[in-house]
């Protein structure tokens, strides 16, 4: 059964889904950093709650969108159709990525408003030197890995937990915190707390991610070949299009939905962010 949800619906899931990522990787950090002065253990609380937010959220938006929540995600899946596979095309890219971008800062804000703070105040956490920059190359580098790797040998559903954990060990083991998402770290921009980025280490860390999210592509073709392959953030997969399946019963992603606008179940996750 192939099934079909709106551009409008689809970015409308990216905005809400990159808001509600946002909401839990600062709120999180707000409370382990009231409740705790360890910042071990602060991280501790921060990386498990983000890991299991993101999971869910995978989840619950990936059958309409595929959860991309990440524009380096949402430009794999661009670039899988340029290529002759299944994905997004100029003009649903573009949108998710405004849409992602907007829900980031919406969450930061919510976020900060919830703790009681100022929203809009700008992070002042520098986060700056070539260390940190190759740090998220390789965990925004990995995290495309993971969600094309797991598309193209047709093991899509795996997605939401695989990213989840992928993210919950990243934290840990690159220097830069694995950021791995333009839209969500221009949204911590705007939380000066635990988890926040000054503006100016934006640029650095953008053009970082982008570079990571090419070689990870790179990496995919190389082990597992041009074939393109279903996708699920932060995340992140191959194309936020539905993916038909004859079944008897509806299961994961979206390309005919019920007439009436019914929310349709899809078959397979795409990537996510």
């Amino acid at each position: 059964m192939t099934a079909h949800t709106s551009l409008s619906r689809r970015a409308a899931a990216e905005l809400i889904g990159t808001a509600g990522l946002l909401v839990v990787v600062i709120g999180s950090g707000l409370q382990a950093a009231e409740l705790s002065r360890d910042t071990g253990v602060a991280l501790i609380a921060n990386s498990l709650a983000s890991a299991i937010g993101l999971g869910l959220i995978i989840t619950l938006f990936g059958p309409l969108s595929g959860a991309h929540l990440n524009p380096v995600v949402t430009l794999t899946s661009w670039w899988a159709r340029r290529t002759g596979g299944d994905g997004l095309g100029g003009r649903e890219a573009l949108v998710y990525t405004v849409a992602q971008t907007a829900g980031a800062i919406g969450g930061a804000l919510l976020a900060e408003t919830m703790f009681g703070r100022t929203p809009g105040t700008f992070s002042t956490q520098v986060r700056d030197g070539g260390h940190l920059l190759i740090g998220e190359v390789v965990a925004t580098a990995g995290l495309v890995l993971v969600i094309q790797g797991l598309g193209r040998i047709g093991r899509p559903r795996l997605v939401p937990a695989a990213v989840a954990a992928y993210i919950a060990a990243a934290i840990w083991f690159t220097s830069s915190g694995s950021f791995a998402n333009p839209a969500g770290t221009i949204g911590r921009s705007f939380s000066d707390s635990f988890t926040g980025i000054a503006p100016e280490s934006l640029p650095g860390f953008v053009a970082a991610q982008l570079i990571g999210g090419i070689l990870g592509l790179a990496l995919a073709a190389l082990l597992y070949g041009n074939g393109s392959g279903s996708g699920s953030e932060n995340g992140a997969s191959r194309t936020a299009k539905p993916v038909p399946v004859e079944t008897a019963v509806p299961t994961s992603l979206p390309e005919t939905g019920p007439a009436d606008g019914a929310s349709p179940t899809k078959a397979a996750y795409e990537p996510v962010g």
